[in-house]
């Protein structure tokens, strides 16, 4: 370790590891912790988390609301592009971290910090993504991660040191958890132990935000979302701001048992994972972008969009929000939203969402070219020229081919 830092912004939520991260950062390191708790929309009441940075000698707590930016400058962007990680991964967890990091690094500079701290362990991608934007934003901040620094070598020494150094450890705490969850306004992810076994169905308890499909009410809901350049701004006629939209989506979403996935997915740092993800808003939300872009983007941006995305999640996913090469593809998609306005139908049912209709004063749909019926503005005669044209490659291959015997 470089030498020992004098004051660290801790990523504290308030629970038992990050708690007896903060003691540690006191007691081994000798550090002055200042304490930073972000609102997400994870679910929970976080001002008892100010209450127990406190009881642990913190006289610097920030606890903040960031829903509002999370959902706008981090959420919505990444939607634009239709984002999904190796095809299903609606990337919940990798969003929410350039954002809880820059906001460490902007504290650190505010309170005169040398150091920042994250509670992810040595195992995972988050540390990844923490310490990647970190020092995108501070290429000099000394970084903390006490999972790659300590001695601690299992639960039961966590345990005995929360209990050495006055930490309180709540029942439910002492034993192994079934399994672990990180939440925030776009997801609830659940990893580890009892869904350890991806062969194995993961049991009803995991799931905190939906219903079970089966379970979801048998009249199908319908809603309404409005867009503006990209971005859904409407349910239903009413305006809503970024949290607010995504809130209520969640609402519908849950209750119509929208949004599961059961995820093996490849790690940054080269393992696989089984995770349990919810992600009810999110879900409608995609199926909705893709509606309205259906009939107000072009077919060759479409597509290159398309093209681009797997790219540009898998940046996200690795860590890299803060990279040249993200921001240059962000430029690229928000380029295309520009025409991306009006409303687009949806059937909430039993899990599934589905576009029902899409209008909008910025259509590209017409029905004059597309009709079965007669028409005056569509010669089909021209079609003979164009498929001419893009047949007269294949028409030379397959002579040269049959030629030389390729295809007897």
């Amino acid at each position: 370790m470089a030498d020992a830092p004098k004051k660290v912004v801790l990523a504290y939520s308030g629970g038992l590891d990050t708690s007896i991260i903060l003691k540690w950062l006191q007691a081994e390191l000798g550090a002055e912790v200042v304490a930073f708790t972000a609102d997400l929309g994870q679910g929970e009441e976080l001002e008892p988390a100010r209450q127990k940075a406190q009881d642990l000698g913190v006289k610097e707590i920030f606890v903040e609301d960031l829903r509002e930016e999370f959902v706008r400058d981090y959420v919505f962007p990444m939607f634009r592009a239709n984002t999904v990680y190796e095809g299903q991964y609606l990337l919940g967890t990798a969003i929410a971290r350039p954002l809880i990091a820059k906001r460490q690094i902007e504290i650190a500079h505010e309170t005169g910090a040398d150091a920042v701290c994250h509670g992810a362990t040595g195992k995972g991608n988050d540390q990844v993504r923490f310490e990647l934007a970190y020092l995108a934003l501070d290429p000099d901040v000394q970084i903390i991660s006490p999972w790659r620094q300590w001695d601690f070598g299992s639960r039961t020494d966590l345990i005995a040191y929360a209990e050495e150094h006055g930490i309180d450890v709540p029942a439910d705490k002492r034993g192994e958890a079934p399994f672990s969850i990180d939440a925030n306004l776009l997801h609830t992810s659940s990893e580890g132990k009892a869904l350890e076994d991806p062969g194995q169905e993961a049991p009803e308890f995991v799931y905190q935000r939906t219903v079970a499909p089966e379970d979801a009410p048998d009249t199908p809901h319908y809603i309404e979302i409005g867009f503006e350049k990209g971005d859904p701004v409407s349910i239903d006629g009413v305006r809503l701001s970024p949290a607010s939209l995504l809130t209520r989506l969640n609402e519908l979403g849950g209750k119509h048992g929208i949004g599961r996935l059961d995820l093996l997915e490849n790690r940054f740092i080269g393992m696989k994972s089984r995770g349990i993800y919810e992600t009810p808003g999110g879900t409608i939300l995609l199926a909705a972008h893709r509606g309205i872009e259906q009939i107000t983007l072009d077919g060759g941006a479409m597509h290159l969009k398309d093209e681009l995305m797997p790219r540009y999640a898998e940046l996200i996913y690795n860590g890299f929000w803060f990279s040249p090469e993200r921001k240059m593809l962000q430029a690229a998609i928000d380029e295309s939203q520009h025409m991306v306005s009006g409303t687009v139908r949806l059937k909430l049912y039993k899990g599934s969402v589905s576009v029902t209709g899409r209008r909008s004063a910025r259509s590209l749909y017409s029905l004059d070219h597309v009709t079965f019926e007669d028409d005056v503005v569509y010669d089909q005669s021209d079609a003979d020229g164009f498929i001419e044209l893009n047949a007269l490659r294949l028409k030379l291959l397959a002579r040269r081919d049959r030629k030389s015997g390729k295809n007897s």
